[in-house]
C-alpha cells in the first residue's frame, strides 16, 4: 500500500499573490495518500517522495502501461491513475504547482498512436486544466512531457483551508492501421525507480 512519505503538494487559491515565488519553507512537509484508484496504479505499485530541498515531489510507478496487440486484454488499451493527497505544510505557507514533468517509454508500430493525459486540482475545485499529448508510430523511444505554468498564473492552495490535492493521469494506445499481429505499448513505469513524475512547487507566505 502506498505509504505516507515526506512530500509536498500542489495549489489553488482565491488569494492573489504577486507573480514572484518565495523560497521554500525549511520545516517538514509530509504527504498522506488518502485514496489511490485506477488500473495504472494498483495498490503497492506507486510511491511518493519529497526532494530534500522541498522544491518538488515525485511519483514513481512500477506497473503503469497501456498496450494493444495479440497478448493484450481488451481493457489494456487504456490505463489511468487517480491519487488523492493530503499535503501538510509548515504554518504560514501555501503552495502551488509551477511545473509537472511526465516521463516514460513508448513502442508504437507504424500506424499506431499513444496519448498521455494529465491534470491536477484541489478538492472541491473543477478539473479544468487537462492537458494531453499524442505520439504517432513508428516510434520506439523514451518520451517526456512538461506542463509549465506561468508564474503569474499559478493557482495556490487557499491559506488556512483543508483541501486535498488530486492528480489524474491516463495512458492510451490506439492500434489504428498498425499490424494487429504486433504489440504497441506506452509506459509510465520503472522497475528500478529511474523514471519519475516530478511536480515542482511554487511557495508563498500567507498573509498574517
Amino acid at each position: 500500500m502506498i505509504s505516507t512519505l515526506a512530500a509536498a503538494g500542489l495549489a489553488l487559491s482565491t488569494i492573489v499573490f504577486p507573480p514572484v515565488a518565495d523560497p521554500p519553507p525549511t520545516g517538514q512537509i509530509t504527504i498522506d495518500v488518502v485514496t489511490v484508484n485506477g488500473s495504472g496504479c494498483r495498490i503497492g505499485t506507486a510511491a511518493i517522495a519529497v526532494s530534500p530541498d522541498n522544491k518538488a515531489f515525485t511519483v514513481t510507478y512500477s506497473d503503469y502501461m497501456a498496450q494493444v496487440g495479440p497478448q493484450s486484454k481488451p481493457t489494456d488499451f487504456r490505463k489511468n491513475c487517480q491519487l488523492n493527497l493530503k499535503v501538510n505544510v509548515p504554518g504560514g505557507f501555501t503552495y502551488g504547482i509551477a511545473q509537472a514533468d511526465y516521463r516514460g517509454f513508448a513502442h508504437l508500430e507504424r500506424g499506431a498512436k499513444g496519448t498521455q493525459k494529465a491534470s491536477y486540482y484541489f478538492q472541491g475545485m473543477s478539473d479544468n486544466d487537462q492537458r494531453s499529448k499524442t505520439w504517432n508510430g513508428a516510434l520506439s523511444d523514451d518520451w517526456q512531457v512538461t506542463h509549465k505554468t506561468d508564474v503569474a498564473s499559478i493557482i495556490y492552495h487557499p491559506c488556512g483551508a483543508k483541501r486535498n490535492f488530486n492528480i489524474n493521469t491516463e495512458l492510451r494506445v490506439d492500434k489504428g492501421t498498425s499490424d494487429p499481429k504486433k504489440t504497441s505499448f506506452m509506459a509510465m513505469d520503472s522497475t528500478d525507480g529511474s523514471i519519475e513524475t516530478i511536480y515542482h512547487f511554487a511557495w508563498k507566505k500567507c498573509p498574517k
